[in-house]
């Protein structure tokens, strides 16, 4: 199978992208900020144990001092998935990282909706973790602003202390001090040249592994039906409202339903047959490798459903997902 264009994988991203962001507004307005706040949080928690340690090794850099690791991992990993992000070194015990607006992870006005303590809680699961993963009790992370807050960008720094942190040291909030200006030049550089069909697979599989991570959040905080009930509402919303931008990057406006399907399909990495009003996928990137309830699987298929939606109100879609083969039945408007 030919690799999709870059800018198919990019709208790729920015719908699993989209379905993220709405599965964190839902939270907050229909479970409220404590249920956001532990959803936050166990999505960053979980990002950080699976991908911390070994993106150093494939960063270059294992064996740095921890704040200085831990910081260019920030700054690389980010730059790699299309985030905004600034990087200064301080000191071999002290680095800054900072993340000027527009913001990636609460784009465009949905960062009207966010409170700082939602926004806390992703240092909580990450940032604050990071001396653990390093074994250096002495590493914490101390944040000087929040975007959230009205402040010109998320930015703090790591730094690494004489004594052993308690677990409500490691992070830190403060504004007596201040990022010092970003200097491009001497900031680190990954470790091979990336072309840009490289760069966009990889924006398009940071995207997709947060909606992953919120999946399987979701399910272990409030159960498979409670979780699905949740995302599949904010799938079907998110995906009514990009769906015609998203046709239209994908180079299929104005061809259908099916015809947007198996575009999105190609675009997410996975291969999908088309026949007659049946689509049929063997299995789905997103999904590989989890073990999900159910109904949090079709919490995903409403992406699908909401798409039809917004292309077609008249038509209808069953999905199935028997023996593992995803299935979708699409049932064209009726005339008259």
């Amino acid at each position: 199978m030919a690799a999709p264009a870059p800018e198919a994988m990019e709208a790729a991203g920015e719908w699993y992208h989209a379905w993220f962001i709405g599965i964190i507004l839902t939270t907050l307005s229909r479970r409220g900020p404590d249920d956001a706040v532990a959803l936050v949080f166990r999505v960053f928690r979980q990002q950080q144990q699976a991908r911390f340690l070994p993106g150093l090794a494939k960063l270059g850099l294992t064996g740095l001092p921890p704040a200085i690791a831990a910081a260019r991992y920030h700054y690389l990993s980010n730059a790699i998935g299309g985030v905004g992000v600034e990087y200064h070194e301080e000191s071999s015990r002290k680095a800054w990282i900072r993340y000027p607006p527009p913001r990636w992870i609460w784009q465009g006005t949905a960062i009207c909706g966010i409170p700082p303590a939602v926004n806390a809680a992703m240092l909580r699961g990450w940032h604050a973790q990071n001396g653990v993963s390093l074994d250096c009790p002495r590493l914490g992370f101390v944040c000087t602003g929040q975007t959230v807050e009205g402040d010109p960008g998320l930015e703090g720094y790591y730094l690494e202390y004489a004594h052993d942190l308690r677990e409500d040291e490691r992070l830190r909030f403060t504004r007596e001090e201040r990022m010092p200006h970003f200097d491009p030049a001497a900031a680190p550089m990954l470790p091979a040249a990336w072309s840009p069909e490289r760069l966009a697979k990889a924006k398009r599989g940071y995207a997709m592994e947060y909606a992953r991570s919120a999946m399987q959040a979701a399910e272990a905080l409030w159960g498979g039906e409670a979780a699905g009930a949740l995302l599949g509402l904010a799938a079907r919303l998110v995906a009514m409202q990009h769906a015609h931008k998203t046709a239209l990057a994908l180079g299929v406006a104005g061809q259908g339903v099916l015809p947007f399907l198996q575009a999105l399909a190609a675009a997410q990495g996975d291969v999908a047959q088309l026949e007659g009003n049946m689509l049929t996928q063997p299995d789905a990137a997103l999904l590989r490798g989890l073990t999900l309830h159910p109904a949090v699987i079709r919490a995903w298929s409403e992406l699908h459903g909401g798409a039809i939606l917004a292309l077609d109100r008249d038509a209808r879609c069953i999905f199935s997902a028997a023996d593992g083969v995803l299935r979708w039945n699409v049932e064209a408007a009726r005339s008259g």
